[in-house]
């Protein structure tokens, strides 16, 4: 039959998106894995492929249509054997932007494995790890009692596909329970709708002459970014805890680490304060398991691993690119992980992996010359990190007045899982490797 292609959602917090470009056309021949449009959303644009065999029947959103709403039909793909009556009943069908519940699911799969849409949403088993599977594999799936967990998807970046399920029930080798009914249900964040506040757009307009100000319109990410903290403030108790660092001992073994580097090569490396903080707030965390946690309403989630998002500055607004496990990583690691991603953020070629996620974040804002902040946090998130400028103070040593580089840093916390005091602890640890920094490096 023919099958509706849905507005796919590509990160669990996307809403809505823009339809860049289509790049098939109605008539067009698809065939599995092919690249069918891509789709900018607040952080990316991502390419997306069918997952099915079949012939390109009708576009029902055109190229450059934004504010597209998850699971709106924009297209139908017509499978072999179906004539123009399966086509039209389709077509009669599409009355909303949000289809039916029980209307066939997307005919698409995102091609950096984030998630394709509401209906083919992947199961996530106790490890944390993501199923991928089309719809209808799904669906044999659900009525064979056959646990997606347990079958190897041959599909598109290993997306789990009809043959792959009728193998599995051939085999009877993956009916095993289902591993997702042990993990926490956790709530998606941003998912509630925000609640409005403030004065109308019309009583605003009202105070303002007309021939005083233009009107720009407010792009995707700048309006998610606003959404999200919004509900961040409103929802999520913050507690700020400020305190200076010397940055002395950390900026003379910084100059002797790059005086050693390479000067080009695979080896070569030039390590910033910035890489420095970051690698001091994961051993923050490790030393303060207690604050390395996440609120959720089904259960605290304690991480295993210190996952830290570092605030970067893009066209348009701002994304977190993650570094994993940066507790175990090397400051020259970090450091070129860091460029690299910093570079693809700026260009929108971030996979939903690299940015969705982490323990905790940084915003340094010291090279714009900004003494002191306090940041929102980013749910899910329970801390953020805010860097000021490192400057000469005057300081007082064992009753002696002298110089020295410090910085104020201000930690916020969700008080519901991190409060005063350990946050506090959580501060301590971090000032404690800036200001001893050899702990940072074994």
């Amino acid at each position: 039959m023919a099958v509706p292609v849905l507005m796919p959602a590509l990160s669990p917090t996307m809403e809505e998106g823009k339809l860049s470009k289509w790049l098939v056309k109605e008539g067009d021949k698809v065939s599995s894995g092919d690249v069918i449009a891509e789709i900018e959303t607040d952080k990316a644009t991502m390419e997306v492929e069918a997952v099915d065999d079949g012939k390109m029947a009708k576009i029902l959103v055109p190229d450059g249509s934004d504010g597209v709403k998850v699971n709106t039909q924009i297209a139908i793909i017509a499978m072999e054997g179906d004539d123009e009556n399966a086509v039209n009943a389709l077509l009669n069908g599409v009355k909303s932007a949000a289809p039916a519940a029980n209307a066939p699911a997307a005919s698409v799969s995102p091609s950096q494995n984030s998630t394709s849409s509401a209906a083919s949403a992947p199961v996530v088993t106790a490890s944390g790890d993501r199923v991928f599977a089309s719809p209808l594999a799904r669906r044999i799936a659900e009525q064979n009692q056959v646990n997606l967990a347990n079958v190897n998807g041959t599909g598109p970046h290993g997306r789990i596909v009809k043959a792959d399920v009728e193998s599995a029930v051939k085999s009877g080798g993956a009916n095993k329970p289902a591993a997702a009914s042990q993990a926490v249900s956790a709530p998606v964040a941003g998912s509630a709708p925000a609640a409005p506040v403030g004065q109308s757009d019309a009583e605003i307009l009202a105070l303002f002459d007309p021939e005083a100000y233009t009107v720009k319109p407010i792009e995707t990410m700048r309006r998610v970014i606003a959404k999200r903290l919004l509900e961040s403030k409103t929802t999520v108790p913050h507690f700020y805890l400020t305190g200076d660092v010397e940055l002395d001992a950390l900026l003379e073994l910084r100059q002797k680490l790059n005086d050693r580097s390479p000067k080009e090569g695979a080896g070569a490396y030039k390590l910033s304060v910035n890489d420095f903080v970051i690698k001091a707030v994961a051993m923050a965390l490790r030393k303060i398991p207690d604050a390395n946690v996440t609120w959720t309403n089904g259960g605290i989630l304690q991480h295993k691993y210190c996952d830290v998002g570092v605030a970067v500055s893009i066209e348009g607004g701002l994304i977190t690119p993650v570094v994993r496990k940066a507790e175990q990583k090397s400051l020259a690691v970090i450091s070129a992980e860091m460029k690299d991603l910093a570079v693809r953020a700026r260009s929108r070629k971030l996979a939903p992996q690299e940015y969705q996620g982490g323990s905790t974040a940084v915003s340094n804002l010291g090279m714009y010359k900004v003494k002191n902040f306090s940041a929102i946090i980013n749910p899910p998130h329970a801390t953020i990190f805010a860097i000021g400028a490192g400057e000469q103070r005057p300081v007082v040593k064992n009753g002696v007045l002298t110089v020295a580089n410090v910085m104020s840093v201000t930690v916020s916390t969700d008080h519901r899982v991190v409060d005063g005091a350990l946050g506090a602890d959580l501060l301590n640890a971090f000032k404690q490797y800036i200001e001893d920094p050899m702990g940072l490096l074994v």
